[in-house]
């Protein structure tokens, strides 16, 4: 028995064709059988995102960044800043933000 946390068990029986779909869901999502059975029943939803697409995406990001960094840099140098061109860096900043935000950050519900 576990020191600090309290815990409550509870057996579940599954007939073997919903066993077989509860093991395929799990399997799709790289989980354990009983950790998919523990979020799904608390949780509700389980979100599942696709690492190689976030890594691409985050390395366009940086690059984005450091391009940015770079005609600030150029622009300290020059000591030549313009309020139209902050105002244009900011409105695709924000572009940008919006756009990830929508297509990241919403939930996508979709039936395993």
């Amino acid at each position: 028995m576990r020191k600090y946390k309290q815990v409550k068990e509870k057996k579940v029986t599954y007939d073997l064709d919903e066993w077989r779909e509860v093991e395929y869901r799990a399997a799709k999502l790289n989980m354990k059988t009983g950790t998919y059975i523990k979020r799904i029943s608390t949780d509700g939803t389980i979100t599942f995102c696709d690492i190689p697409m976030l890594a691409s995406l985050i390395k366009e990001i940086k690059i984005i960044g450091n391009n940015i960094n770079q005609l600030v840099k150029k622009a300290h140098e020059l000591n030549s800043i313009y309020a139209a061109d902050i105002e244009k860096l900011e409105g695709e900043h924000d572009h940008l933000c919006h756009i990830l935000s929508q297509n990241l950050f919403t939930p996508r519900l979709t039936k395993l």
